[in-house]
């Protein structure tokens, strides 16, 4: 058995390794650069360092098509996007589809792992597979669906240990995608009994933090007008056994905040107006101007000038320590400051400099200026962050005036004003 991985980003890199271990692997990109710089031993993702990258001599990177043509199981690891408009964007599943289409065999299987909204692989992906291979499901192919569980910067819950879904076109195509995962995973597998649970079952899970963390937002903007300490009140509440452990917080990235509106896109398909699932999605969206304001008035209180001031903000990306700048929702606030006629500074030691120049026109600023700093807000819980003083923090304040935001609940609170 040959493998192929299509798509090379933070879900099929380790995927690629992991197999290599047991099977001959050809990883696939369409990105030439990623190619050479995984190549070179280079993952700028951060999820594999060198050495893992070199730990096994049967996996083969490429960029060429053509020679995923040797593989007999294809497994579909591209990214599932949203559009300006919040519609599901499949054109990445539907590219790689058409290129394993082209050298699908009679026997081979297709594994998909990217999120899509239920009933995707078999409306849109096998009818791609059979028009161009000419073959028929079930009889000369099959397809298994098992989705990614990937967690960007967690260095705990890793590919191995985290329990996978798996399902297949057949009963007998289920069992082979989940005996193929059973092989690599310690974390064990649960067999789904159909491609379209599956699919329901991934999307629903980040819909399902989505729409907690909509709540403690919600909360949040409450106890912010009763004077009351969320942090205060989730820790008082958490000493109840049963109570969820949340946080107010933006939500970015490529799972929370993009899988609900695949449950929305279907939900709306078939008549069903996701009421719940919305709400949830417009809170969060809407974090970034909240924060903004917030220390706009924060500032306006304490008699400091907005309009020409200075302020910083304290990480870029999606999440702590991982690169990872896809749909961060930091950078709302950074143009609703600018709104307000303030220069703003963002430190980001994990982000890549010229990613974050090229997604969203940032020049990251690599020295923090001392007594510089009208408003100072921390918006990503980077560990280099974490491990800042009441001296660095001091030190950043503008003599006439500063307000300091943490949004992650790890700054000391004797320096802190605002918390969110």
């Amino acid at each position: 058995m040959t493998i192929a991985i299509v798509g090379l980003g933070y879900v099929g890199l380790p995927l690629a390794v992991e197999f290599s271990k047991r099977y001959p692997v050809i990883g696939y990109d369409i990105n030439a650069e990623r190619v050479e710089q995984l190549k070179a031993g280079e993952d700028i993702t951060l999820e594999l360092d060198s050495g893992e990258l070199g730990s096994s001599g049967r996996l083969t990177i490429s960029n060429s098509v053509e020679d995923i043509a040797k593989a007999n199981v294809y497994i579909v690891t591209v990214p599932t996007p949203v559009d300006q408009f919040k519609q599901p964007d499949l054109e990445p599943v539907i590219s790689a589809t058409k290129d394993i289409a082209c050298v699908l065999k009679s026997g081979d299987v297709v594994i998909y792992e990217s999120t899509v909204y239920p009933g995707a692989t078999e409306e849109e992906c096998i009818p791609i597979l059979e028009r161009m291979s000419g073959l028929s499901l079930n009889k000369e192919f099959f397809v298994g669906y098992s989705p990614e569980r990937i967690n960007p910067g967690d260095r705990h819950h890793r590919l191995v240990t985290i329990r996978k879904i798996t399902s297949g076109s057949t009963p007998e195509a289920a069992l082979f995608v989940d005996d193929l995962y059973s092989s690599i995973l310690i974390g064990g597998t649960y067999q789904a009994p159909s491609i379209k649970v599956a699919e329901a079952a991934k999307v629903i899970e980040n819909t399902q933090r989505n729409v907690n963390i909509a709540l403690m937002n919600e909360l949040a903007k409450l106890f912010s007008k009763l004077n009351i300490d969320t942090e205060d009140v989730l820790l008082a509440a958490e000493s109840k056994w049963n109570f969820l452990h949340f946080r107010p917080g933006l939500v970015g990235g490529h799972c929370i905040s993009v899988d609900p509106h695949y449950l929305i896109h279907k939900a709306e398909q078939v008549g069903v107006y996701p009421e719940i699932t919305l709400a949830g999605s417009r809170i969060n969206d809407s974090m970034g101007l909240y924060v903004a304001s917030q220390l706009a008035k924060a500032m306006a209180r304490k008699g400091i000038p907005i309009l020409n001031s200075r302020a910083l903000i304290l990480g870029l990306t999606f999440k702590e320590n991982t690169p990872d700048l896809r749909n961060t929702k930091v950078i709302d606030i950074v143009r609703e400051l600018q709104e307000f006629g303030m220069t703003v500074d963002v430190y980001d030691p994990w982000a890549d400099p010229e990613e974050a120049k090229t997604r969203y026109g940032i020049t990251l600023v690599e020295t923090l200026f001392d007594h510089t700093y009208s408003g100072i807000i921390l918006a990503v819980a980077h560990k280099q962050f974490q491990d800042l003083t009441v001296e660095d923090i001091e030190a950043l304040r503008d003599e006439k005036g500063t307000v300091v935001y943490d949004l992650k609940y790890v700054l000391p609170r004797q320096i802190t004003d605002i918390r969110l």
